[in-house]
């Protein structure tokens, strides 16, 4: 058990049935009253983030979680089928699990988070930013990058993103895999 005291950015515990990361968290020492901390945890299962105010002192329940090394081999259905790189057994996983999943490409290695308790996959992260080749986009025209247009582009794996008017197919570019944005021509 850990106590409000112990919270940290990236702490796994157990609240309300079921296993939350706190993001955000603000210890506040009013003038009056008790002190408390505010939290924004997020849900590991369903991705959703709420807020809650634990009181000082206040137990928690902390999860216990170790991150591996996966290689992410083909999909399967619904399922995601990756390697450890250390064992090199294979783990199937399903695709809710997955944030980014449009963006996971053959041999592409993710880091996987396990709740050491009872051996379950709770997320995989891919990499923040992945290098994609564009396979269609419209033609800029010579001189239209005075402002900051954009224009949509479909890139290999057939996601649409916005990228800038000088921007051409065939072009390799970095984008970013949280927030689906482009970021630079790739090198």
């Amino acid at each position: 058990m850990a106590s409000t005291a112990d919270i940290r950015n990236g702490m796994m515990i157990r609240f309300n049935n079921d296993i939350y990361s706190i993001t955000e968290f603000l210890h506040v020492k009013p003038g009056k009253g008790a002190a408390f901390v505010r939290t924004k945890l997020k849900s590991v299962t369903t991705g959703r983030v709420l807020e809650n105010t634990f009181p000082s002192g206040a137990k928690l329940e902390e999860v216990r979680v170790e991150r591996h090394r996966y290689l992410f081999s083909y999909a399967d259905g619904d399922d995601y089928v990756f390697q450890d790189m250390d064992t090199w057994e294979e783990a199937r996983i399903a695709g809710h699990k997955i944030e980014g999943v449009e963006f996971l490409a053959e041999g592409m290695e993710c880091e996987v988070m396990i709740n050491t308790d009872e051996e379950l996959v709770l997320t995989v992260d891919i990499p923040q930013h992945v290098i994609l080749e564009v396979i269609y986009s419209e033609p800029g025209i010579k001189g239209d990058t005075a402002t900051n247009a954009m224009k949509p582009a479909t890139v290999a794996n057939g996601v649409e993103i916005r990228v800038p008017l000088f921007v051409n197919t065939g072009d390799k570019i970095k984008i970013d895999t949280r927030t689906r944005e482009y970021i630079e021509r790739a090198k």
